[in-house]
């Protein structure tokens, strides 16, 4: 089943709807024609017709009525009340792909009465330029071919890849909140450069052009990160002076922690119990 023979509806019409609704219609992945989405916010739904050319509706059961892959765009904390509106009209070839972060497969089957045609994806922010890290857990009612419809979907907006569901809190923690811990990284780098005399648009622009191009070397020169920094930092040099300073001010365990923190929030947030999920240390 191709991507082209879906009509997608959107449930909640937010930045990252929107996001996805331009990305899928600028490829051509789904039918702009039977597409549409709800928001109970106008200025959300203005703006999400203004970007994608697709148009709105006048609730999520109308959304449900017309579309069969249905995405859940959401705060977390609305989805019971979504999945409690669309399940009177739910059919049986509704596709049901949900972005809120924390929510389970099971928690949506049950709100759902049962459904198991569903996917849950965590997606993040770089999505809205294209860039985004995203993965994906399907149900077992889901057909592969089904599954690599919405793979395909969401590499239209970045990288993706398929995990167990077990491994999404960690997915959120990493790059779900990955992009928060990056621009901390990149503002530091930037303020430095400005410290050391550079203009405040100009260090900006170095540090982002730097973490752009290191990963680039990374996932395009196949490089690992150490391989990187042991080319950087010749002996007796600039760079080993400042490695030296980080490693002092322990930066690497901090990021570590971070993601674990990240983590396990993200597991207490879906009524799990983080302390039996803590990683081993040695």
């Amino acid at each position: 089943m191709s991507a082209e023979s879906w009509a997608v509806g959107f449930l909640g019409a937010g930045q990252m709807a929107t996001a996805l609704a331009e990305a899928w219609c600028r490829t051509g992945c789904v039918d702009r024609h039977c597409s549409c989405a709800w928001d109970v916010q106008a200025a959300a739904r203005e703006r999400f017709c203004l970007r994608t050319g697709l148009r709105t509706v006048g609730s999520n059961q109308e959304v449900a009525a017309q579309c069969r892959m249905l995405v859940i765009a959401v705060k977390p904390s609305d989805v019971a009340a979504v999945l409690e509106e669309i399940r009177p009209v739910l059919r049986q070839d509704h596709l049901v792909v949900s972005v809120a972060a924390g929510v389970r497969l099971q928690t949506l089957r049950q709100g759902l009465g049962g459904h198991n045609r569903l996917v849950r994806v965590m997606p993040n922010t770089a999505c809205l330029v294209g860039g985004g890290a995203s993965a994906l857990s399907v149900s077992t009612d889901v057909t592969p071919a089904e599954a690599d419809t919405v793979e395909a979907l969401f590499r239209a907006v970045g990288y993706v890849c398929r995990v167990p569901e077990e491994l999404l809190d960690a997915v959120t923690g990493l790059s779900g909140s990955g992009p928060a811990f990056v621009a901390l990284v990149l503002e530091a780098l930037a303020d430095a450069g400005v410290l050391c005399g550079l203009p405040r648009h100009l260090a900006l622009e170095l540090a982002a052009h730097t973490l752009i191009g290191t990963a680039r070397l990374v996932l395009e020169g196949s490089k690992h990160p150490a391989q990187v920094k042991d080319a950087v930092a010749s002996p007796g040099g600039t760079t080993i002076a400042g490695l030296h300073v980080l490693e002092k001010a322990g930066v690497r365990g901090a990021l570590q922690e971070a993601v674990w923190a990240a983590t396990r929030r993200a597991r207490e947030l879906a009524g799990d119990s983080p302390s039996a999920h803590r990683p081993a240390t040695t």
